[in-house]
């Protein structure tokens, strides 16, 4: 039995994703949860879920000495990346006053601008929250048994901006076409909350414990 890590930073739905990950897993795979460099590292597949500011999150891995592990996973092993654990893995975030980010993949990460207004005339909240499409723009084994324009579940203010086209894996309409999942290498990370996102989000999760790099 193989063991799936779920990095513990201090992020709030750490035990929703271990949750959803244990789903589907069965008996195939054990889903542990923590903050110990060895234990991640020993972990066949990486899971590094975070909502919440970037600042707070890059701090705490930083302190904790996780930014050094997730780059040594990134390396060797399939790396899952959700909401900020997307944008993390960017240079750089515009929130909290600039923070720099690990600079797996090559970007930005910006605000949505407020006020904008919809195709029907209304304004478009901010945070950009609940359910909304994503459109493939790269195939990948996560896609598997998963419709293009399949719906996902978002919460978030910021989003990210990859340099490259070929890091983008799908894109999402709000205010502007934004990334709503990157892949690179051993790399897929998500804008969207799979593990809130009911049959799509647990059959990528499925996929990604079956994923062969």
């Amino acid at each position: 039995m193989s063991t799936v890590a779920v990095i513990d930073y201090g992020s709030s739905n750490l035990r929703s994703v271990a949750k959803a990950v244990a789903y589907v897993a069965g008996n195939r795979h054990r889903v542990i949860v923590s903050d110990k460099a060895q234990e991640i590292n020993e972990a066949a597949r990486v899971i590094f879920p975070g909502q919440g500011a970037i600042g707070q999150c890059m701090g705490s891995l930083r302190a904790k000495g996780l930014d050094a592990v997730i780059r040594d996973c990134i390396r060797s092993r399939p790396f899952f990346g959700i909401c900020l654990g997307l944008q993390s893995l960017l240079d750089a975030s515009d929130e909290d006053g600039g923070t720099a980010g690990l600079g797996v993949i090559p970007g930005t990460v910006t605000r949505f601008q407020d006020h904008v207004r919809d195709d029907l005339g209304n304004v478009c909240k901010i945070p950009h929250m609940g359910w909304n499409q994503v459109y493939q723009r790269q195939s990948h084994y996560l896609w598997s048994g998963i419709e293009d324009g399949a719906w996902f579940y978002f919460v978030h203010s910021y989003y990210a901006s990859p340099r490259n086209r070929s890091d983008i894996a799908a894109t999402t309409q709000y205010t502007v076409e934004f990334t709503s999942a990157a892949a690179r290498g051993n790399v897929f990370a998500t804008q969207f909350h799979p593990e809130k996102s009911q049959k799509a989000g647990l059959q990528m999760l499925k996929n990604f414990l079956e994923w062969e790099i």
